[in-house]
């Protein structure tokens, strides 16, 4: 036996040699040195992570492939025996049936013939066949991933680190490096820039460039840029095979041609009818028949229901849209709507436009306003800037540094503002220092003039920027007033707003804030989307059960009576059609059902209603946890959920039910990982001898619903008397579980459920806490200039104190009263200013405790030009606080102060004046503050 000269080591394995190494894992084949196992199981190979530090994601990856490998019986599946605990992480116990990579040791192979080629290509498809039995997409197919033995040519596929256990995925966009999958093979989906789930058939596209370079010994699309390659993948067709090697037939150009279309309804729908075509291609080349042609995919007949993602009868609005982009690009700044009702497909339509994005190097950024959270202000600015700086943060070092360079020199010394609105901006530019607080229309002015150099950054030439705001018919004013604000954008920034037109009225904020846009002549476009034709909805289902456009239409009348062209009612209309078991597969091969029994089905028309009664056909478990995550919102994390259910162990088996019905999506790939520790519970963490050298990573995954229609349908099937219950205990469970150093972070999500549950608060100490809540929370939302819900969140916490509140809980009762003066005059609600004000100064117990209310109605008289009511109201605080000035001074009082000063000031040079100590008494501060204010309208009155 060789003695073993390796650096890695593992207790019961000797390792013999080392096969392959990455700059991710390294591969040896090794013995088992324990004589007790079966002798073929002998030898294996070990399969480690290269880093000796290596990543959480790493270790979720190693644990994942063996979750889903080791109950795995497929001949075209390499055994995964165990895994085993390394260092600080893993090692794969794998099957070693001889075989080499074809990517790390294809010198030893002595060259592939076609013939060798196909065989690989059949073994491989009849592997993906295997897999989609059992429901896995590999999502990693490449040379590097296939074994193949010298002698006997079989082939194993390795590596499901990656690997999906669901039948639709979607793929969010990241910096290319961190894209799962290996980029020269990716399919288009795959990229996450292209309008179309993950399913199956990204493996079909893996395989085709495969293949590709297997017959050519190059990559279809070879470029230095990543994101050129993605670009390739997007839209550039690659040079057919035959043309690159000549010893290739047309026909197997063909078919490879069709593995690596752009669009999964252009590909083979199925494994079986690939290895099919490829066995035809093969004994073609056996019988020397280069040039002969058979029809391809006639065997390709998929028994998988799948409805196309393709846009209907949605041309023209794509057309559109994509014209908006060629012109933000060379220069100008626009803001196009997408108007319809909900359900017509308006996101649909605008996620077309990631194909052109990627060939400008622009991004890509959105967030969407949230139905029953819509107190919380710049929501979905918040989401759309946190998906940005996602994308940013996956960048180099270097870019990211850049980036952080530009920003902080954008905004100076004053990004705390921002911080304040959008809190991930901390994690570019790090805590800033604070800055001097103002008030009114000054602060209002250094926010708006902050944001926009901070859109600057990313509004550019080399990399224009589209902002996508989804449901803009429950933005809040703050936000609306943003978008005023962008459209003074300098140039390539594209505004993408979604709204339901059926929803609003002539005097809704949003309509308001158009009307000013066109009145600024600010470049406004609107698209807007009607339903789908009977034409649309019939090309639709005949390609769903594929078949002839006129044997389609009893099928479509039907669905067309209750959908009425909505898009989102048809599609879930005919999967709930399949579910039941009225469309099914005949096993001859084509879809069939009952007409005359659909259509004596009593279905509602009302979507919400179709939608709520598929959820109570889910498990018990999986319908709580749906009703439980539409009271969080349209996005929801697995975290606050297992919180708020007190259920931690179900959520992770309820979830799963929720994604594998495709009512609720996961936001980021790392789901899957979290299914692992359920199957894994033999794997400890790691441990030597009694000390933990790792712990396993947890990830808080995120997860959003399908559609707003599904939020709706959940929270519908909560009986309306339990709703505010359910938000009152969401509530009390989230404050109870909430860390004081992230309360500031979860302060709106928290006071929101609080706030629709206020009836039912009845303790005065909850009360009481509740009211205080709603004081941060408005104070919160003052800080990033959000008036109006400022404006509510006061008014809110003064209802819970009730009419004892003076005299019980009087500082409390102070600080929302001044608050919502303060607040209700910066929105401009202008007429209820003095009466706010007054009431302050009538309950207030000293004179320090009145001057907010002073400095708000000081403000607002010279807002309005009153300057003497504005000067005769700082007078009177001032006396109360000791300081009587003359309300019209002669030239001899001025001069004697004027003196005074002077005399004050003698001997006091300029570095002594620097360092006398800061003032901190409050009443030395306030008398200043007042003066402060009072020096507009006293100059006006001079």
């Amino acid at each position: 036996m060789m003695t073993s000269s390796f650096n890695f080591q593992l207790p019961g394995y000797h390792v013999v040699e080392e096969l392959y190494r990455d700059v991710k894992t390294i591969v040896y084949r090794a013995e088992r040195t324990d004589t007790r196992l079966d002798k073929d199981a002998r030898s294996v190979t070990l399969k480690v992570l290269a880093s000796m530090y290596p990543s959480d994601r790493d270790l979720l990856e190693f644990r994942h492939q063996y979750a889903i490998a080791k109950n795995l019986n497929l001949p075209g599946i390499v055994l995964h025996y165990s895994l085993e605990v390394y260092e600080r992480g893993y090692a794969l116990v794998l099957e070693d049936f001889g075989g080499i990579s074809l990517a790390g040791r294809a010198s030893q192979l002595m060259g592939l013939a076609v013939a060798d080629v196909l065989r690989i290509g059949i073994q491989l498809a009849d592997t993906l066949h295997g897999l989609g039995q059992q429901k896995i997409v590999h999502k990693d197919i490449k040379p590097g991933n296939i074994l193949i033995h010298p002698v006997t040519r079989q082939v194993k596929l390795i590596d499901l680190s990656i690997a999906s256990l669901l039948p639709r995925e979607n793929q969010e966009i990241v910096d290319p490096n961190y894209v799962e999958g290996t980029l020269a093979y990716l399919s288009p989906e795959q990229t996450g820039r292209m309008n179309r789930g993950i399913d199956y058939r990204t493996d079909f596209y893996a395989l085709g460039v495969t293949l590709y370079e297997l017959l050519t010994g190059k990559l279809p699309f070879v470029t230095e840029d990543q994101i050129s390659l993605i670009h390739c993948h997007l839209a550039q067709v690659a040079i057919p095979i035959h043309l690159v090697n000549p010893d290739v037939s047309g026909v197997i150009s063909q078919l490879v041609a069709k593995l690596m279309a752009k669009n999964v309804e252009d590909r083979y729908q199925t494994a079986l009818g690939i290895k099919y075509d490829l066995e035809q291609c093969l004994r073609q080349v056996r019988s020397a028949e280069v040039d002969a042609k058979f029809e391809l995919a006639k065997r390709d007949i998929s028994d998988r229901f799948l409805i196309p993602e393709c846009l209907y009868g949605r041309e023209q609005a794509v057309s559109d849209l994509l014209d908006a982009f060629g012109r933000v690009s060379t220069g100008s700044s626009e803001l196009l709507l997408v108007a319809g009702c909900s359900g017509i497909g308006k996101t649909a339509v605008i996620n077309e436009i990631h194909q052109p994005i990627v060939k400008q190097r622009g991004y890509f950024i959105k967030g969407k306003f949230d139905q029953f959270n819509r107190n919380i202000p710049f929501s979905a600015f918040i989401q759309a800037f946190r998906d940005l700086i996602g994308q940013l943060l996956s960048e180099t070092d270097l870019q990211l540094a850049s980036w952080q360079r530009q920003i902080l020199a954008a905004v100076g010394e004053s990004g705390q503002v921002l911080i304040e609105a959008i809190p991930e901006l901390a994690r570019i530019i790090g805590t800033q220092p604070p800055v001097a607080e103002l008030s009114g229309v000054a602060a209002q002015n250094r926010f708006n003039w902050l944001f926009q150099k901070l859109i600057q950054v990313f509004t550019t030439a080399a990399h224009p920027l589209v902002l996508f705001l989804d449901d803009l018919q429950w933005a809040d004013s703050a936000s609306l007033q943003s978008i005023e604000l962008l459209m003074q954008s300098k140039g390539y920034l594209l505004l993408l707003g979604a709204y339901r037109d059926n929803e609003v009225s002539p005097n809704h904020p949003l309509i308001l804030m158009l009307a000013k846009l066109q009145q600024s002549k600010s470049v406004v476009n609107k698209i807007t989307l009607t339903p789908l034709t009977f034409a649309d909805t019939n090309r639709l289902v005949a390609d769903t059960l594929h078949c002839a456009i006129d044997r389609a239409k009893p099928l479509t009348e039907s669905i067309d009576l209750k959908a009425h062209g909505n898009p989102l009612f048809i599609t879930q209309f005919l999967k709930a059609l399949y579910g039941d078991g009225e469309i099914r597969f005949n096993p001859e091969g084509y879809w069939e059902c009952d007409i005359l029994k659909i259509q004596s089905l009593a279905i509602t028309d009302d979507v919400v209603e179709f939608i709520a009664i598929q959820i109570q056909k889910l498990p018990l478990a999986t319908q709580a946890v749906l009703k439980l995550a539409a009271c969080i919102g349209d996005r929801f994390d697995l975290e606050v959920l297992s919180i708020v259910s007190e259920q931690s162990q179900l959520i992770t088996t309820a979830v799963w039910n929720g994604l594998q019905a495709g009512l609720i999506l996961p936001i980021s790939q790392i789901y899957k990982f979290n299914q692992d520790f359920e199957d894994l519970r033999d794997v400890q963490d790691g441990v030597d001898g009694g000390n933990r050298v790792f712990q396993l990573p947890a990830a808080n995954l995120t997860y959003r619903f399908l559609h707003d229609r599904v939020q709706q349908a959940a929270y519908s099937l909560i009986p309306g008397g339990e709703r505010q219950q359910m938000h009152l205990q969401i509530g009390r469970l989230l404050w109870a579980d909430t860390p004081p150093e992230q309360q500031s972070d979860r302060l709106f999500e928290l006071v929101n459920h609080f706030n629709i549950a206020t009836e039912l608060i009845q303790q005065p100490d909850e009360r009481e806490l509740v009211a205080t809540l709603n004081l941060l929370a408005a104070q919160k939302a003052r800080a990033a200039t959000a008036y109006g819900v400022a404006v509510d969140y006061a008014r809110t916490g003064i209802q819970l104190l009730g009419t004892s509140a003076w005299q019980q809980q009087y500082e409390l009762a102070l600080a929302l009263h001044e608050t919502l003066a303060e607040t209700t005059f910066l929105k401009g609600d202008f007429e209820q200013v003095p009466v706010l004000v007054n009431l302050v100064i009538e309950r207030a117990k000293t004179p320090l405790d009145r001057v907010k209310a002073y400095e708000t109605i000081i403000q607002l008289y010279t807002l309005q030009k009153q300057y003497q009511a504005a000067i005769s109201q700082g007078l009177e605080i001032l006396q109360q606080l000791g300081l009587k000035l003359a309300a019209k001074p002669n030239k001899l009082t001025l001069v004697r102060a004027l003196l005074n000063t002077k005399v004050e000031l003698l001997g006091k040079s300029d570095r002594k004046l620097v360092n006398l100590p800061v003032i901190i008494a409050p009443e030395q501060i306030a008398p200043l503050r007042i003066l402060n204010y009072l020096l507009m309208p006293a100059f006006f009155c001079s």
